[in-house]
Formats: C-alpha cells, structure tokens, sequence
C-alpha cells in the first residue's frame, strides 16, 4: 500500500507563496506518476500539475508559470512550488500516485490511485 502525506499548506496574501511538499512510502517512488490535484468547497477536483516518469511536467493552465513541480526521488518527496497567489488558489491542495504511467493524462484524476489527506491553502485578497 502506498501512503502519501502533505505538508506546507496555509494562509497567505494575495502574491505569496508557499511550498507544498509530499512524502511517499515505499521504495518504488521512482516509477510512480505523481500530481498535485486541488479542491476548492463546491467545487470538482482538478488537475494542477502533473510528474511523470519520463521528466515530463505538465500544468493547469491556470497555474502556468506561477507553479512549480519538482520532485526528489532519493527522498520519496514531491514538490509543488506556489509563487504569485491569488484568492482563487484557495483549497484543499492533495498530492496522488499512480503505478500506471500517466503520460498526456498527468492531470486526471481517475488515473491516481493513491491519495494523500490533503493540506490547506487559503490566499486572502
């Protein structure tokens, strides 16, 4: 089973940033498709940025040049750097693993199978 723990959420002004990470359990990190995916109240939860096997990151448009996803497979870690946030930024950030290789669908839910708990952002205006 793979586990998978956030950290790094919480409240900022209007063109802050903040940095998520995501911790992952197991040795076979490296292989996995990851992705950070967001859920604001009311709202689906949606694609923000995506890591796959290859190298190749992919972005929401919405978040295009603004985030950052980075990741540290000596660590098991997943990044998402959050520069320039706006009020719309705001909701519950979940980082997700895939075993299958995600490729042009980074940004899909219903590929991940493991979730994380979520953590926090709120951007005040």
């Amino acid at each position: 089973q793979v586990q998978l723990v956030e950290s790094g959420g919480g409240s900022v002004q209007s063109g802050g940033s903040l940095r998520l990470s995501c911790g992952v359990s197991g040795d076979r990190y490296s292989t996995y498709c990851m992705g950070w995916f967001r859920q604001a109240p009311r709202k689906e939860r949606g694609g923000v940025s995506g890591y796959d096997t290859n190298g190749v990151t992919r972005y929401a448009d919405s978040v295009k040049g603004r985030f950052t996803i980075s990741r540290d497979n000596a660590k098991n870690t997943l990044y998402l750097a959050m520069n320039s946030l706006k009020p719309e930024d705001t909701a519950m950030y979940y980082c997700a693993a895939s075993r299958v290789d995600c490729g042009e669908y980074a940004l899909y839910t219903t590929l991940f199978g493991y979730w994380g708990q979520g953590t926090q952002v709120t951007v005040s205006s």
